[in-house]
């Protein structure tokens, strides 16, 4: 345990951060795993339209720092194909 009043208050600041983090993280993929759902159902529409939410819940990801810029947009990149597959299929 930290005994200066600095170190104290970075533990607490590193706590509060790690939560929201993993919180964020957690809304991340559960908006992934709705457009694997979609997909998986074959429901077009509704994968399109859940795929735009989790666009911009990934890309909030990004401005916030949880993930990287790349790694956001090869998911994107992949939802987006699967979604796109799935109306040719269709």
């Amino acid at each position: 345990m930290p005994n200066k009043a600095s170190a104290k208050k970075r533990l607490r600041q590193t706590l509060k951060k790690t939560t929201e983090n993993k919180n964020r993280k957690t809304r991340i993929k559960t908006f992934v795993k709705k457009v694997e759902q979609a997909i998986i159902q074959g429901d077009h529409p509704a994968a399109n339209q859940v795929l735009s939410t989790a666009q911009a819940e990934i890309m909030r990801g990004v401005t916030k720092g949880v993930i990287h810029k790349n790694s956001a947009s090869r998911k994107i990149s992949r939802l987006n194909s699967k979604v796109k597959g799935l109306k040719k299929a269709s």
